[in-house]
Parts: C-alpha cells; structure tokens; sequence
C-alpha cells in the first residue's frame, strides 16, 4: 500500500489552474522528488498533501486511509517551507523556556536531558552552531534561519516528511553538508520524504523518483535516470536537458 496517494487533485485560485488533476503515490521510505519551472505549482502541491489549504477536487490519502479534510496537526506531516515560519519571539534554544528547536519536542511532552540531547544532536546534523542558540530569528541570516527551520522539521520523525527548497538559501560547503545529512538522516529514519527544488543536480542525487511538473500537471514520474535517457515528451525532454549534467551510475 502507498504511503501517500493523491487522486485527480485540483486547485483553482479564482479562474487560475494552479493543480490541474494530478494523481501519484508516494511508497514507504522513498525520497519522491517534485522538479519543475517557477510557477508550475510545486509549493501549492507541498501545501495540498499538507492541509494548509484544501483542494477543489480530487481526494488525498495516507496509508490508505483518506485525510483531504483535515488539518495539518492530525496528518502527521512535518513541513520545511521557503519562508521558513519560525516563531519571533522564541530563541532558537533555551533550556528552561520554549524555543524554536525545542518546541515540537515539548508539544510531544519530551523533556530534560532527552529534549537536550535531540536538540544538539539536530543541531550538529544541519549545522547550527551552539553560539547561535539564544538568538531571536531577526538576529540570524537568511542561511542560519534556513538551517533552524530545517532542524526543528526533524526533531520529531514523521510520517511523511515535506522539504521545499530545503537548501536554497545555504553557501555552498554547508549546503553539501546538509543535503548529505538530509540523506543520511532518510536511510536512518525510513521517513517518507516529498522533496521539491529547482536544482536539478540535488533533485537527481537526492530522489529515489521523480516528478516533473509544467502548468500545474504532472508530465512524467520515473526514476533520475529514466527520466533523463527516456524524457516521456518534449517538455520534460527540454526542462530536463535545460542542464547539462548527469552522474552517471545515479
């Protein structure tokens, strides 16, 4: 049985298509990357499978089960956004006090050394140095932000796991750094990740599958390199080649 499935989804923001009858499934364990130009409706996808808004037609499922009506907190879906929604008013970790880390581990009643343990463990894994720890988000970088928002999605392991442009706003060194954690993490945990992003060279490194997206359809889902050999029609053949790379053996 898939982990996530999605039936004839549909999304309409007045006149505008932005999700035009996509239907996939997500299977256990897998990373299923999403790839496709500004616009084409990645992001709107990430909020639908996460219930932050709702679809004009179609259903959503997990684990065969159908949650296209509930929120968010009963999906049991963690989400890494662009805009990364960290509270303002909380520093990035305090021990006595909620804070940004530690905050989805407190909701879950983990406390003490437990709590202190995951915090710095996540902490080392996505590059948050301890001197950043009682700072407010308005006190950090675009980057340093990015690496908080990312470490408070994976304190808590969830069921299925939602990354959009994950590394977009890191420097080079800590961005391979973080997608090789990102992937360590996955084939330590087993979570079911949907991975959005507009760098072809990480989509095709990080995904086990992959969804090509154009005006809100989607074109073709196979693997990296199925989907580079053997482009199922021009515009995914023109997207795709757009990028004069591969790895081969990938």
């Amino acid at each position: 049985m898939p982990k996530l499935s999605l039936r004839h989804i549909s999304k309409r923001f007045g006149k505008l298509v932005i999700i035009d009858k996509v239907s996939f499934d997500v299977y256990d364990g897998e990373i299923f990357g999403i790839v496709g130009p500004n616009g084409c409706g990645k992001t709107t996808l990430l909020k639908l499978i996460a219930g932050l808004i709702k679809p004009d037609e179609g259903e959503i499922m997990i684990d065969g089960v159908k949650v296209t009506h509930l929120g968010p907190k009963d999906r049991g879906i963690r989400m890494f956004f662009q805009n990364y929604a960290l509270y303002p008013h909380m520093k990035v970790y305090e021990e006595q006090r909620y804070s940004n880390l530690s905050f989805p581990l407190r909701i879950k009643k983990i406390f003490g050394e437990r709590l202190r343990k995951r915090v710095f463990e996540v902490s080392k894994r996505v590059g948050i140095d301890e001197g950043l720890f009682l700072r407010y988000p308005n006190e950090l970088s675009s980057g340093q932000q990015q690496r908080v928002a990312l470490g408070r999605a994976i304190t808590i392991v969830p069921r299925i796991f939602l990354l959009d442009e994950p590394l977009a706003h890191l420097d080079p060194l800590i961005k391979l750094k973080v997608r090789d954690e990102i992937k360590k993490l996955h084939g330590e945990l087993k979570s079911t990740t949907i991975y959005v992003t507009n760098d072809l060279p990480e989509a095709f490194y990080m995904a086990d599958r992959l969804a090509v997206m154009g005006e809100g359809k989607i074109h073709q889902i196979a693997t990296p390199k199925d989907i580079y050999n053997y482009p199922a029609n021009e515009f995914v053949r023109a997207f795709i080649h757009s990028y004069d790379f591969f790895v081969k053996g990938r």
